[in-house]
């Protein structure tokens, strides 16, 4: 996997974090395991980040989802992108495996969800994912993975083996200190409807996704 140079992010160093609550549920999403809801005192942008704890996380390099909120996706089922079945196809294997899903409340690639909703529209008159962020002003993909690393770090999980195909988030955990072991592959959740917005994840941003076949 390629591995671009890693963008500016919230430094690791300040201020600490720790682990403020640890709740637990079953998750039918999960294929009805049990898990940990884990909360976080002093994450440094304010936001209510959430870590999900599956299974038995190997103490060496346990399975981590870097996760970004999706509320079209995630909970209304949209088709329009593949994040609904990723985050079911990563609940149900860290379940399996062991590791945690960390939930990261940057909708829209860090716009927001009204923002995303705008880009959508200029999406359908022919911008790709990338371009319409752009069109209204906002950066191609704003996210910021320092908070992850603090996160990690609460956790004890300072080697991870990341469930991703998204090489900028491998870099950006690099950079703020957490040793990413091994990279493993999402599946590809391509249908007719989301093909073209995998496709400009794969061009714009060099996912590892089989833009044929698939």
């Amino acid at each position: 996997m390629s591995i671009p140079e890693p963008r500016s992010a919230v430094a690791v160093t300040a201020p600490e974090v720790t682990v403020r609550a640890r709740v637990g549920v079953t998750l039918q999403r999960a294929g009805g395991h049990h898990a940990e809801l884990v909360t976080f005192s002093g994450l440094p942008d304010g936001a209510e980040h959430l870590a999900i704890v599956l299974g038995e996380p190997a103490r060496d390099a346990p399975v981590v989802r870097l996760h970004s909120e999706c509320l079209t996706g995630d909970v209304l089922g949209s088709a329009r992108c593949d994040c609904g079945p990723q985050l079911e196809e990563s609940l149900r294997r860290i379940a399996v495996e062991g590791g945690a899903v960390l939930y990261l409340r940057q909708e829209g690639r860090g716009i927001g969800l009204y923002n995303k909703l705008d880009a959508y529209l200029l999406q359908d008159r022919g911008a790709d994912t990338f371009e319409a962020n752009e069109l209204i002003g906002r950066g191609p993909d704003e996210r910021d993975y320092g908070v992850a690393a603090l996160m990690l770090r609460a956790l004890g999980m300072n080697r991870v083996r990341l469930l991703t195909n998204n090489p900028d988030k491998v870099a950006q955990l690099r950079e703020h200190g957490i040793d990413v072991a091994d990279a493993l592959p999402t599946a590809v959740h391509r249908t007719a409807e989301n093909a073209r917005y995998l496709e400009a994840k794969a061009l714009h941003q060099g996912h590892t996704i089989a833009l044929k076949g698939a």
